[in-house]
């Protein structure tokens, strides 16, 4: 799915107005109505819904949503400005709300001595995506006061005082929301942590805005949906074998850190590859063959690594617990030299890359490197904020040819053309050590398994959160352990077969 500015998806908004054609009234119905399907579908145990439109298009669609909530049996009060400049839409829509008797019509400050019980759900239709400046005056102190309150949220849109595209001041007053149904597209807002708090949980609500214009619209930002997956994802041939999807190569672990390895080795293995090694030091041959009996072992050292040699025909994987000894370091920067196949590098192999700069050079082209937010600061600088960090991140992704995985709540996965994927799967159940170890088997098999560079990062993101959700499904996000999360594969690979069976 494309995600477009607020500028673009104004003109999206009148492209389809001009050309289905529809009026913008009408759309504005069209969006209303489709909010109320959802709290109608969502919100059966509320009873009372407060309303709070601004004078702009966003105020309109809450007069619409608060005339068909009434209509539905609700008690509806809304709260405005009566005396505002309000949109030709808005002002239509408030006046054809003012003619309902039932719907009583208040003033802004009256909410102060409005009765908030708990069966209210306040609706947030203040301001949209036209919203270029910070809130102040009396509508600052208004979301202040509803940030106050306890009861059920709901924005429309866009929390009020959020910028669509991006990061608002650090003092800047914001509606904290529970759920904010926004229309058609992702908001680039709702995807970094600085601003994405703010809006809840997100659900995008198709009001069929033009495909024609959606699609001849250029954009770099995107977010990885069940089309794109199911894009790229190839089921298995039942004419191959084992050669049929590669060799892989994890070169991880040191005393005290096998783990990591066990778990590289073991998402590699689940995730489909045809040949597994592990390339570790000898003080892990007892667990890795015990862990992993299906995988090969290689040694590479007695308590670290101190030499890693990789078969040509293997795509390697290297960093999880591989530890930055003086021996390792020596070790692991000569294989970078010597070395010019795309591979997976994470961990240790990004911390040993970072101690000097001159070091960034010898990642080859088309590799995917996949940093934390901290292992992205020692490779290539500290940043303000997660916006900062992402266009830096383009940056080097472009100047280093390479694939950039940077690794947060909603990972993004940049290019070297500079294209931007979110990832919108898995929970804060992945914030745990390990996560990141399984994530660089998963994307090793899928490379080793012919899928493009593109294409292995994005699967294998999506991959790895689908199965995040379903293990904390089983255990919950506090309990849940990376090797449950690997336990999953097999429903996540279900659930891709099953829905490109019926694509076809």
């Amino acid at each position: 799915m494309k995600i477009f500015t607020a500028e673009q998806i104004r003109h999206c908004d009148q492209y389809t107005i001009k050309n289905e054609p529809v009026s913008s009234i009408q759309l504005m119905e069209r969006a209303a109505q489709s909010c109320v399907d959802w709290i109608f579908e969502n919100c059966k145990n509320h009873r009372n819904f407060a309303v709070f439109c601004g004078d702009g298009n966003n105020g309109g669609d809450g007069f619409a949503i608060a005339k068909m909530l009434y209509l539905k049996g609700f008690d509806v009060d809304v709260f405005t400005h009566s005396k505002g400049k309000f949109s030709p839409d808005a002002g239509s829509n408030f006046r054809s709300l003012k003619e309902i008797s039932g719907i009583t019509v208040r003033e802004f400050k009256e909410a102060n001595e409005y009765r908030f019980d708990n069966r209210t759900v306040i609706i947030d239709a203040l301001f949209g995506t036209g919203l270029s400046r910070d809130l102040e005056g009396e509508l600052k102190e208004l979301v202040e006061f509803l940030n106050e309150k306890n009861n059920l949220k709901i924005s429309i849109d866009l929390p009020s005082g959020l910028k669509a595209d991006t990061i608002s001041s650090e003092n800047s007053a914001i509606f904290e929301t529970d759920f904010t149904l926004s229309f058609q597209f992702w908001k680039k807002s709702f995807l970094h942590p600085e601003t994405g708090k703010y809006a809840g949980k997100v659900q995008i609500l198709d009001i069929n805005l033009s495909k024609d214009y959606i699609s001849e619209t250029e954009t770099e930002d995107f977010v990885i949906d069940d089309e794109v997956v199911k894009n790229i994802f190839k089921p298995r041939n039942e004419f191959s074998h084992k050669g049929t999807y590669g060799k892989v190569t994890i070169a991880a672990g040191s005393y005290g850190k096998m783990g990591a390895a066990v778990l590289a080795t073991r998402s590699a293995l689940k995730t489909g590859t045809g040949l597994t090694f592990t390339l570790a030091p000898k003080c892990g041959y007892e667990i890795l063959q015990t862990e992993n009996p299906e995988a090969m072992f290689i040694e590479g050292g007695s308590d670290v690594i101190d030499h890693i040699e990789i078969d040509e025909s293997s795509v390697c994987g290297v960093g999880p617990g591989l530890g930055t000894d003086e021996e390792t370091v020596k070790a692991f920067l000569k294989f970078l030299k010597d070395y010019s196949k795309p591979l997976i590098l994470d961990a240790d192999a990004l911390n040993i890359i970072a101690q000097d700069k001159k070091n960034i050079k010898l990642i080859p082209e088309k590799s995917i490197i996949t940093p934390h937010p901290k292992e992205f600061e020692r490779l290539f600088g500290a940043t303000e904020n997660s916006f900062e960090r992402l266009e830096l991140a383009k940056n080097k992704a472009k100047e280093l040819q390479i694939y950039i995985v940077l690794k947060d709540h909603h990972t993004q996965i940049i290019n070297p053309e500079g294209k931007v994927f979110y990832n919108i799967t898995g929970n804060s159940g992945l914030a745990k050590g390990g996560s990141g170890d399984i994530l660089t088997g998963v994307l090793t098999s899928f490379l080793a398994q012919k899928y493009t560079e593109e294409e292995a990062a994005i699967l294998g993101v999506w991959f790895h959160g689908r199965a995040a959700e379903f293990a904390s499904e089983k255990h919950s996000r506090e309990a849940v352990l990376p090797t449950d999360i690997i336990h999953e594969f097999g429903n996540v690979f279900t659930e891709l077969n099953n829905a490109v069976e019926r694509v076809l």
